[in-house]
């Protein structure tokens, strides 16, 4: 797939005129006060993981309408108290896995909060996923409402998940940030768009920006979902374009405060680079940066840029 997209400057300057509901506000902060007043307090079970540099326990949180939702706990085992955390969300389809396969950030000091996204378990064969695992489509699980659509409940499990390692006795509240890639690169955007106090942002080739032009500029999945929808349901499109406003990366990036740093593909069809600038060139922090890779789709910058972020998780901690 060469470059398809608009030409890079003109993408660093793409800021489309994208009408925030009216609402939008108060939807959302009613949405997470019901969360955090229907649920109980977070369960931690420690888990035997033959790595002898790390710590790992099953967490149990409430979400969503206090629904229980998983993650996973990874500390460096030799954690003292008032440790720097960081939540990690995933792409789409996939499950938290295993601690084994997680020890970036634990390596470097830091407390790691893994979501199980909801649903969403299944590729990683975890007995212990959020919800119902099954093979395929989430993007069109309610969309006809703004109150059901299966988002609603993934974004407040997030804002929520915030809340849980912030609670935790070895972390420093005042010391959180956010990452994932694709879908966890969106869900970090709105996590900082939820959760004013974050440090830091590190959304990697996000997904969930710009439905709008999404569903019209590609073909790939997942945003081929809601096209594939569409073409059956020809008679719900203005409805499904108006609920998507309230889901879009996009305003809540307008929201966001927490130090910021993207990357996008240029030849990234999955997640076109046009609806990560259009997220990138709305956030909200002054102290804000992009990671272009030219040659590079989905897959982003890899090992390059995951060391890029230890250095800037570095700087904003230590500052």
């Amino acid at each position: 797939m060469p470059q398809f997209d608009m030409p890079l400057d003109q993408l660093r300057t793409y800021s489309p005129d994208l009408p925030c509901p009216e609402d939008f506000d108060p939807f959302w902060q009613e949405g997470l006060a019901q969360a955090r007043q229907n649920s109980a307090p977070p369960s931690y079970r420690e888990v035997e993981v033959p790595v002898s540099t790390i710590r790992a326990f099953d967490v149990t949180f409430g979400g969503y309408a206090g629904q229980p939702v998983h993650a996973w706990l990874i500390l460096p085992k030799e954690a003292g108290a008032s440790l720097p955390g960081v939540i990690e969300l995933i792409g789409y389809g996939g499950g938290r896995g295993f601690p084994h396969e997680r020890l970036l950030y634990a390596s470097a000091g830091y407390a790691h909060l893994v979501l199980d996204s909801r649903g969403q378990g299944l590729v990683s064969l975890d007995a212990a996923s959020s919800g119902d695992p099954h093979a395929r489509g989430w993007m069109t699980q309610g969309i006809g409402h703004r109150g059901t659509y299966y988002y609603r409940r993934l974004y407040l499990d997030v804002a929520r998940a915030v809340d849980t390692l912030a609670s935790h006795p070895a972390v420093d509240p005042e010391r959180l940030a956010v990452t994932g890639a694709s879908q966890g690169g969106g869900l970090a955007i709105i996590a900082a768009g939820l959760q004013p106090g974050l440090l830091a942002c590190l959304p990697d080739v996000p997904f969930l920006c710009h439905f709008g032009r999404a569903i019209t500029i590609t073909d790939s999945l997942p945003y081929a979902e809601i096209a594939e929808y569409l073409r059956a349901r020809r008679h719900e499109e203005a409805a499904v374009l108006d609920n998507l406003r309230y889901f879009d990366a996009v305003h809540f990036a307008a929201r966001a405060k927490a130090r910021a740093l993207f990357s996008v593909g240029l030849m990234d069809e999955v997640c076109p680079p046009s609806t990560v600038f259009a997220a990138f060139n709305r956030y909200g922090a002054v102290e804000k940066e992009i990671a272009v890779y030219p040659f590079n789709r989905h897959e982003g910058g890899g090992g390059q840029h995951e060391l890029r972020k230890l250095q800037l998780l570095r700087a904003v901690f230590s500052g």
